[in-house]
């Protein structure tokens, strides 16, 4: 076969299967994996300071924080209480351990702290995962890392206004036996309100993982779809568990979270349509060069 013929089909294959452009700047490219380890740790040093002056701004406010907001779920004229079909009982609070106070008061004041300083360490990991997906652009970095925060914060929002009333007076009038009364212990009550404030915060990145994933085409808005009634149900049984036993007080925890499935399916689709566009431009570029 002649050299003419070979570079002949060289150039056909060439236009049926185009190499993909390379980025046009690399930030990581010349980087090792301890400088990306190295990366990583100055990242979240940033971002632990931003977690340090939330603590600080929580100790300002610590009598605000801890008698209204940790311990305001505890009491029958808790706000929350006013819009929610719910007759509120007064929680019985008791230290059983000698530090027990001691740790719950700082505890308070260091999840606040961590709350607080989400948007700065969010943005920070954020900064040194988003080159691994895309060309890492200050605004583009800044626009993510927003996006992010707004749904961590809804989640906490959620969980401390809507999740943590419903369970905590659940739990509270939940007795097997009136030989038996609620009291429960201050270490308990807190890491209850912790947890279920923050898992929200969690449950809330759904759209943002969903959004991603499917921008890198590891997810498909027809998967969520096709899953969407085992979502439900798994919805259905999260509400019956965590409210009282009717069906009104249930529709209000499990609605939010169906809106929060949907709207991740919804965002899911915008993804996968721009990485489609972005796939035939790059393709098409190649075919016609």
């Amino acid at each position: 076969m002649s050299d003419s013929t070979e570079q002949s089909k060289r150039g056909i294959m060439g236009r049926i299967l185009p190499k993909a452009k390379p980025p046009k700047v690399d930030p990581t490219a010349n980087m090792s994996f301890l400088d990306h380890l190295e990366e990583l740790r100055w990242r979240i040093l940033k971002g632990l300071l931003g977690v340090l002056a939330g603590v600080l701004v929580a100790f300002f406010f610590r009598d605000f924080i801890i008698k209204e907001l940790i311990l305001g779920p505890a009491g029958t004229d808790f706000f929350m209480y006013r819009l929610m079909p719910i007759d509120p009982v007064e929680l019985s609070l008791i230290s059983r351990r000698l530090p027990g106070q001691f740790f719950t008061y700082w505890g308070t004041l260091i999840i606040t702290g961590i709350i607080i300083g989400s948007p700065l360490f969010i943005f920070q990991l954020w900064a040194f995962v988003e080159p691994a997906l895309e060309s890492g652009e200050k605004i583009k970095t800044f626009l993510n890392s927003l996006f992010i925060t707004f749904f961590f914060l809804l989640g906490v929002a959620f969980g401390y206004l809507i999740l943590v009333p419903f369970a905590v007076q659940f739990f509270t009038q939940f007795v097997i036996s009136d030989f038996i009364s609620n009291e429960f212990d201050i270490n308990e009550y807190f890491t209850s309100v912790a947890v279920w404030t923050l898992a929200c915060g969690v449950i809330f990145q759904v759209p943002v993982i969903s959004y991603f994933l499917s921008k890198v085409g590891l997810l498909d808005p027809d998967i969520m779809r096709k899953y969407r009634r085992h979502a439900l149900v798994a919805i259905l049984i999260v509400a019956a568990f965590l409210t009282p036993p009717d069906p009104i007080s249930q529709m209000m925890i499990a609605l939010p979270l169906l809106i929060l499935y949907q709207f991740a399916i919804f965002l899911s689709k915008i993804a996968a349509r721009k990485r489609k566009k972005e796939l035939e431009k790059a393709f098409g570029n190649q075919s016609g060069s």
